[in-house]
């Protein structure tokens, strides 16, 4: 099920009467654990499984990890054990076919023919978020942060809470758990922020993003019949498309989880405003790029020792974070890039902080050298082959495009409309104002903001772009 979705929409009306209608805060858990299991079924229902697995091997591995506090080797064995099974689920069922195909194209320059058709395997869908979660549970419990829970009900609803089981933002236990303790009120939920939140989030998703992807869809699947000023639009369009797409989803999934008592991080924070590519991770996917900072970045050494160890701990951390969002070279490639500009990020820092002067770009010439080189990388993220990519990038910094087709450039009016709502957004004066808004007068406007995203849906549904990783 899609959140945009009409039985989506139906679904989670039915869980949420059901949810508050219940009085004893372990029948809530037992009925939100199953419905998340049934919202997780309806895409496989065998891929449960793993689910099932990975919360088993981490609850035990939990118990007996804070039950040895004296057992240094012991508990080592514990946490490996976990990380062992859990990436080994993540390996074969994502990496698997990247392997191959890698190892089939080896064989194919030794003049080796090899066909690995007959080994393919079904990528489950949100297995990359739901994975994070259950090692940052272990590991936690391993270092002593997080009091491993003795209730299996808990640690299972944690694993696979369906507001964010597909696509995240990645919770992380110790956020998580407590919450499952305190026996929510209905009068204590705050329902406008939510609303409004789930709104904006459709609209983001339902409005926007499934109704530009047609483009992007055009231009990405034939870029060498397109222009320099079509590879702009594509990739702009892209950026959008793909931030409203996945914000959109957090924005669901927060309010969701919110209308039902429960508080997820946030994940997203304007990040095309960001002035520098540190400070884009610092706004974009946050709850991956913070995740990626306390379990490997800082594990690996982070900012500790030389400067060449510090900016191989970053470039890995980056390359890895890349092999994270796809089982594919462009991905390696994306992450790469995003790692090569925070080291000379950092290496223009220190330049400055060395001379004791302050950074001479401008604020917003900052800004558009981030999204310029962020629109960049966008390229080896959506582009289906290598060649395709080369295409794109080449028309996109030479302004060198091989064909004659154009896109439409009213498309680029839509992208400025967008960047001023989204402006508009960021400064948050008028989100604030609904907040105050007497009662009748804010049921009436969203009476008509529903109706204007109603004439606004894409007359098809898409899935979430982050279903695939």
């Amino acid at each position: 099920m899609i959140f945009t979705e009409l039985r989506f929409l139906v679904f989670f009306a039915i869980v949420l009467g059901v949810h508050w209608s219940l009085r004893r805060n372990r029948a809530r858990k037992v009925w939100l654990l199953a419905c998340s299991y049934v919202f997780y079924g309806a895409w496989d229902w065998r891929f449960l499984s793993l689910i099932l697995a990975s919360t088993v091997v981490d609850y035990f591995a939990g118990v007996r990890i804070a039950s040895h506090p004296d057992e240094p080797d012991r508990r080592r064995h514990l946490l490996f054990m976990s990380l062992f099974c859990n990436l080994g689920l993540l390996g074969v069922f994502k990496y698997f076919n990247f392997f191959v195909d890698s190892g089939v194209a080896v064989l194919n320059t030794m003049g080796i023919q090899a066909d690995p058709s007959i080994l393919r395997i079904i990528l489950p869908v949100g297995i990359s978020f739901y994975t994070f979660q259950t090692m940052s549970y272990t590991i936690d419990v391993y270092r002593g942060r997080l009091t491993p829970t003795h209730d299996f009900l808990d640690l299972a609803l944690f694993v696979g809470f369906f507001p964010q089981l597909v696509a995240g933002p990645i919770v992380r236990a110790r956020d998580f758990l407590p919450q499952l303790v305190i026996l929510r009120k209905r009068s204590d939920i705050l329902f406008r922020p939510y609303v409004l939140l789930f709104l904006s989030g459709f609209f983001k998703k339902a409005c926007v993003s499934d109704n530009i992807s047609g483009i992007v869809d055009t231009y990405f699947s034939n870029p060498q019949s397109y222009d320099a000023l079509s590879a702009w639009i594509g990739v702009m369009l892209y950026s959008v498309q793909i931030y409203c797409d996945f914000s959109g989803y957090s924005d669901m999934a927060i309010a969701t989880a919110g209308f039902l008592g429960y508080t997820l991080c946030d994940n997203f924070a304007f990040p095309y405003f960001s002035g520098s590519i540190q400070e884009f991770w610092r706004r974009w996917h946050i709850s991956l790029s913070t995740w990626l900072r306390d379990y490997l970045y800082i594990p690996l050494g982070g900012g500790r020792g030389a400067t060449l160890f510090r900016y191989r701990n970053l470039m890995l951390t980056m390359l890895l974070g890349g092999l994270w969002h796809g089982a594919a070279w462009r991905f390696v490639i994306w992450g790469g890039l995003h790692g090569f500009a925070l080291v000379v990020h950092r290496e223009w820092r220190a330049a400055l902080e060395r001379g004791a002067r302050r950074s001479p770009i401008p604020a917003l010439l900052g800004m558009a050298m981030t999204y310029y080189w962020v629109g960049l990388t966008w390229i080896f993220f959506r582009s289906s082959d290598w060649k395709s990519a080369f295409v794109v990038a080449k028309a996109y910094v030479f302004l060198d495009g091989p064909g004659t087709n154009r896109l439409n450039p009213e498309a680029l009016f839509l992208v400025a409309i967008l960047a001023l709502a989204h402006w508009v957004a960021y400064r948050r004066g008028a989100i604030a104002i609904w907040y105050r808004l007497p009662r009748p007068i804010f049921v009436t406007g969203i009476g008509v903001v529903v109706g204007v995203i109603c004439t606004l849906i894409a007359s098809d549904v898409r899935p979430f772009i982050y279903f695939q990783f």
